[in-house]
């Protein structure tokens, strides 16, 4: 087979072409052998993915952590076999007995693709548009980045310079949070995000006409991106050499992002498929598929078929990534020894590790004050902001209200904007009103690595943020979310902006630790567990809720005991305890006033703090049962908020004094005192609950 190139711009010879086509026929076969899936994108992408993987980016298959490496991201996840053949050609660690198992149990290659189960997946992507936004997170970062090691290199010759390379379907650009994403980009103009869109007018339920008629390439120029548009060869394929020459253009403008449109046949070239919404996410059919071999010169008779040659020539990327990591390897070395302070710095953050010394900067408050955990929650965070540099964040345009400024005089804005305190590198993120897409910018600003990001808005308006937040927790990922406002206790902006699901809610995700802190002092302790959880040393990660009260809350003395999640705070006097009262956030002053009164009554009363009831069901139930005995069926459990925790710490015998309604607008200790959290409820209940003990 001849490998005389055909393009003078592009090395493209007719192994490439081959390489693609395979991919093609791979896709086609894999999603043919389970029966399900989503073949005719991933058909059709072939030569855009392969010329990133084997024409573009940097990066080393054989190290798929490589900090220096470009990033891609697939927002179109449902097409994961876009991605699965290129990290099979590319040597990335997938084989073909892998396609071969495809959306199958125990396989490296599942229906969508996901971070940490197979090599060279960058993010776990699916719910359309995620990845767009992890993607601007990921460019983001990688400013932040290099601003912590080495913010006075030219454009270009930073070790810490590179790329954020996505492919975003239809789909992905009508969902909103892509609009929120691209929208930041712009604002932040992102120069080291290069966004290219799969325009194949195809969606499940027929052509985009349906739903779309924007202008979308327009649109991308209104956010302030650079745009282009790629059109298809006279028969209809993808043009690597245009797509090509457009990437390289895009590489070439650093003060914007760049958006590449491809025009694109969905199945192409398959003869009856293509340009068809059954393409979408269904199998060809025998026929079909083998229809499809013949047009493309291979065998209809052979399943998974690859060329010796043709592996060879793509498995040249490990080569090649050999060569460009031992290149990078020389200019990381000359910034190394021109910067030994910052290379100490880089190789502690590396290593996962928090500065000598760091938690002693973490303020405790004088017990007997009336502090709101959001104030406490803000001082925190600036003390460690002066000593934790990879330490950066922000809020959904509500700094002032979730107290998350971590720097007043340095905010992460481009050259160029007008404000006295923007910097490029600045610690403070101003997200906009835009809380869905910063939940996901935060989860790419995580996988990118090497700093430590935090997102701060109402608990309320998490809702907004909920399918990131869930990606959070799929994918272990060390996110603190910092939502303030956390019940009725807000007060007059009534039941549009009072959470009462929310925190059921949030604990129903599984991996996701919500944090809601008694007092000031709970607050300082939950902020340096949640950093301790963040080092490589503590193992497999997770992301924080912290939900933080708006109004003043009583302070106590601090008890390290709270950082495994629940705590005996005040113990039963005058003998064992009699009945136990668990509370948390705001209503644990409320268990401690009640327990004034059954103690004058004679009731000996534990007050349990449970700020974080995933956290308490880490420790050994010896510890467990240490703080809530079995003996004691006389509980109660109060919570602003519905009560779907409680049940399984209450019992049968148990009270629960919850929220099942929504609430109202009016004073905080208006409504705390008609929707029944205060002492003298609480205490009833617990006779009530005395009662149905004995029986």
């Amino acid at each position: 087979m001849s490998t005389k190139p055909t393009t003078t711009d592009l090395e493209w010879t007719e192994l490439d072409q081959r390489a693609v086509d395979t991919a093609r026929v791979l896709a086609a076969d894999a999603v043919q052998k389970v029966g399900n899936g989503h073949p005719g994108t991933a058909m059709s992408l072939a030569p855009a993915a392969y010329t990133l993987f084997q024409k573009v980016m940097r990066h080393d298959p054989a190290d798929t952590q490589w900090v220096g490496r470009d990033r891609f991201v697939l927002s179109a996840g449902h097409s994961s076999l876009t991605l699965y053949t290129q990290l099979y050609l590319g040597g990335f660690g997938l084989e073909l007995d892998d396609l071969k198992a495809f959306r199958t149990w125990g396989s490296k290659t599942p229906g969508h693709p996901e971070y940490g189960h197979t090599e060279g997946v960058e993010t776990t992507t699916g719910p359309l548009g995620q990845g767009v936004a992890n993607a601007v997170g990921m460019a983001m970062a990688a400013r932040y980045e290099r601003g912590l090691f080495d913010p006075d290199a030219a454009q270009g010759e930073s070790p810490f310079d590179h790329f954020i390379y996505c492919i975003a379907g239809d789909g992905c650009l009508q969902e909103g949070i892509s609009a929120e994403a691209s929208s930041m980009a712009g604002h932040q103009k992102l120069g080291n995000l290069i966004l290219l869109w799969d325009d194949n007018h195809i969606s499940i339920e027929g052509d985009t006409e349906t739903a779309v008629s924007e202008d979308t390439v327009k649109r991308y120029e209104a956010y302030g991106w650079h745009v282009q548009r790629v059109e298809p060869k006279a028969d209809g394929d993808l043009d690597p050499a245009a797509i090509y020459a457009a990437i390289q253009e895009a590489k070439a403008v650093t003060d914007r992002p760049s958006f590449i449109a491809m025009r694109s046949i969905i199945a192409w070239p398959a003869p009856n498929a293509q340009n068809t919404e059954a393409a979408h996410g269904s199998a060809l059919g025998d026929e079909e598929v083998a229809a499809t071999k013949r047009v493309l010169g291979f065998d209809p008779e052979k399943t998974f078929e690859v060329a010796d040659e043709v592996l060879a020539h793509t498995r040249g990327a490990l080569e090649r990534g050999r060569a460009a990591r031992d290149e990078w390897e020389k200019s990381f070395h000359a910034w190394r020894e021109a910067n030994p302070e910052r290379a100490a710095e880089y190789d502690r953050i590396a290593r996962g590790e928090l500065p000598t010394g760091w938690d002693e900067k973490i303020p405790v408050f004088e017990a007997g004050k009336s502090v709101a955990t959001r104030a406490a929650s803000g001082k925190v965070l600036q003390a460690l902001g002066e000593v934790v540099p990879e330490l950066w964040g922000g809020s959904a345009d509500l700094a002032g209200s979730n107290n998350t400024t971590i720097d007043k005089t340095s905010s992460f804005l481009p050259e160029g904007n007008p404000l006295p305190e923007a910097n490029p590198y600045g610690r403070t993120v101003h997200f906009g009103i835009r809380e869905h897409s910063m939940g996901a910018e935060l989860n790419g600003i995580t996988l990118h690595g090497n700093t430590r990001a935090y997102g701060g808005t109402f608990l309320v308006f998490s809702d907004y943020m909920r399918n990131a937040v869930r990606l959070s927790a799929l994918m272990h990922l060390p996110v603190t979310y910092v939502w303030t406002h956390d019940s009725i206790g807000l007060g007059e902006d009534g039941p549009t902006h009072q959470p009462v699901e929310h925190l059921a809610s949030l604990r129903a995700i599984p991996g996701l630790n919500v944090v809601r802190p008694a007092d000031a002092n709970e607050t300082a302790i939950a902020w340096r567990e949640i950093h301790r959880r963040w080092t490589k040393e503590y193992g497999k990660g997770a992301p924080h809720a912290l939900a933080l009260t708006r109004q003043g809350v009583p302070t106590y003395e601090p008890d390290d005991d709270a950082a495994k999640g629940g705590y005996v705070l005040l113990e039963a006097e005058g003998g064992e305890p009699q009945v136990v009262l668990i509370a948390t956030g705001s209503e644990v002053h409320v268990a401690v006033e009640a327990r004034e009164q059954l103690q004058a009554d004679g009731v000996p009363t534990r007050v349990v703090s449970m700020p974080c009831v995933e956290w308490f069901e880490e420790q050994d139930q010896g510890y467990r049962d240490s703080v809530l005995p079995p003996a004691v069926r006389a509980r109660v459990a109060v919570e602003a908020g519905v009560g779907l925790t409680w049940h399984k710490y209450v019992g049968d015998a148990g009270r629960i004094v919850s929220l099942e309604h929504f609430g109202a607008s009016a004073d905080a200790k208006v409504l705390f005192r008609e929707f029944g959290f205060t002492a003298e409820n609480v205490a009833a209940k617990a006779r009530e609950s005395l009662t149905a003990a004995q029986r």
